[in-house]
Parts: C-alpha cells; structure tokens; sequence
C-alpha cells in the first residue's frame, strides 16, 4: 500500500539529511527504505505520467519547504534545513501537517491556500461538507493551484535576475504583447538600460514599445512609490507612454497610488498576480492532467 504523503515527510527528511539530494532519487530511496513492492511503485495517477508513490514524494518535499524544513537550491535538488535537523532529531514526534502549523512560513502559506481555494468566503471545511462534487473538485484544484502559485514564487526569489528578466519577457510574449513578431521581446540585461528591465516591440518596427521593469524581491519587502517615480523617470527618458512593474513581492498601497497618479499607463504586477499569469500561460509550469467535468445533454433526450 502507498503511504500517504504526510506519512512521507519524515523519510524525505531523513534521505536529504547526509546532504544535498535529488528529488528523483529521493523517490527511489524511500522506497526502498519502506521496502515497497514494485507494484506499488509502479502504480500510476490516473493520467498515467507519473507514478503515485512519486506524486506523493514531490508533495511531501513541497509541504516540507512551504515550513522552512527543507529549502531548494537547484533544479531538482534540496537540502535539509537547521529547522528540518531539529525535527528529525525528536523521534517521538510525528511530522505531518499538524506539526507543520507551529511554523509562522507554513501559516502563511495555509492561509494563501485557504484565500485561494474558498475565494475569502469562509471556512473550507465548511465546503468540504456540504458542497456537491463538482465544488470540492473546482475548490480542490484551486488549492493544488494555490501551492504551485507558492512554489513557483519561491523558485523566481532563488533565480538570478538575469532569468527572472528574460522570463518576464517570455511571458508577455506568451500573453500576446508584440504580435506576431518573432524578436518582439528582449531583456536589456545590466548596463545602459536606465533603469529599464525588458522592452516588447509592439509593432514590427519597434515604434510602440512597451518597457518593463522586474524587481524580484522577498515576501514582505513590498515595493515603495520611490521605486514608481525612478521607473517612471527611466519611462520618461526614453519618451515611452506604456510601462510594466512586475514584483514577486507587493506594492504598498502608496506606490499604488503613485502609479495612478502619474498619468502615465503604468500597469503593476504583483506576485500573486505574476503566479497566476504563469500558471494560465504555462511559463515555468506545465499541464500534468486534463480532468473532463460532463453533464447531462438534455437536448439529447429531448
């Protein structure tokens, strides 16, 4: 039988604890640890590309880190925390999801999750109970949404700025700004771009531009009216009328206002934004199943 993925936590703790770890081979070796048969490693989700055992691994590694347990360092690798130490130096203790909740990281993560998943209309163990099907389907995708929006968030805060740029102008591109262009979006790099991060060439001569500025920032280090004023200078140096912010942070309600009193369009995105665009658009992210909701063809039977 495939353990459950809170039953996981502490065997993936235990496999990253010699060093750092690849996700696919921490599969393999808590497998083998709970001497799993091979028909139980063997057998797939419904979408039938990834096995469950793995699937509930990834999940297990994912909650682990949302708590500061274990934390990403490359594509695919991780190491255990000081935190995730203390957790596997008490062996009486049980690390599920309840023994998570005591970390102030999990907490935050589980109340993004809620917000997302219930849409702020109160408690989702109150949906669980007395929703129809198709409800706890929709709410349950959302939250499996919500965590990607977190994972993929803490992701761009470890990437180098280079990478975080150029992603920024892929995903325009992917939303449609620049046409049909095919060198409609560059990142301007480091030097001489005053200020500026990226460019999309709205027209195939580059007449209308679109400039962006990408400041990859900390959860909780919000982005000031300061930072709108400079981005609108540098808009203003190059006589452009259209600029994007985009943060993996948040804009205080003062840059906000800023942005709106300037008189320029300047569009704001902040990082949940930016976490749904991607997901919408599959940048940094990708399809793993399609689920079909039917109903009844009542024109059919008529």
């Amino acid at each position: 039988m495939v353990p459950n993925f809170q039953e996981l936590m502490r065997p993936v703790l235990e496999c990253a604890s010699s060093g750092e770890v690849k996700i696919g081979d921490v599969v393999e070796q808590v497998a083998d640890k709970l001497a799993l048969s091979q028909e139980d490693r063997d057998l797939l989700l419904p979408s039938g590309r990834q096995t469950r055992f793995a699937n509930r691994v990834h999940w297990a590694k994912s909650y682990l880190k949302q708590a500061g347990l274990v934390k990403a360092t490359k594509r695919g690798h991780f190491i255990i925390t000081d935190r995730g130490r203390q957790a596997l130096d008490d062996q009486a203790v049980a690390i599920d999801k309840s023994y998570l909740e005591q970390f102030e990281e999990y907490q935050d993560f589980q109340a993004r999750t809620r917000d997302t998943a219930d849409g702020g209309a109160g408690n989702q163990s109150d949906l669980d109970d007395s929703a129809t099907p198709d409800e706890v389907l929709r709410a349950a995708h959302k939250k499996i949404n919500a965590a990607l929006s977190a994972e993929l968030l803490d992701r761009l805060r470890d990437a180098s700025p280079a990478f975080f740029e150029n992603l920024i102008v892929e995903l325009l591109l992917a939303m449609g700004y620049g046409g049909s262009s095919e060198d409609a979006g560059r990142a301007l790099g480091q030097s001489g771009d005053n200020g500026v991060d990226g460019v999309i060439d709205q027209d195939p001569l580059g007449v209308d531009q679109i400039y962006v500025q990408a400041k990859r920032y900390a959860e909780g280090n919000n982005i000031g009216p300061g930072a709108i004023r400079d981005f609108f200078g540098a808009l203003n140096l190059k006589r452009a009328q259209k600029g994007i912010f985009v943060t993996t942070s948040s804009f205080s309600p003062e840059a906000q206002k800023t942005a709106g009193d300037l008189g320029m369009r300047i569009v704001l995105i902040d990082g949940a934004e930016l976490a749904r665009l991607m997901i919408r658009y599959n940048i940094g992210c990708r399809d793993e199943d399609v689920l079909h909701l039917k109903k009844i063809d009542e024109e059919f039977f008529e």
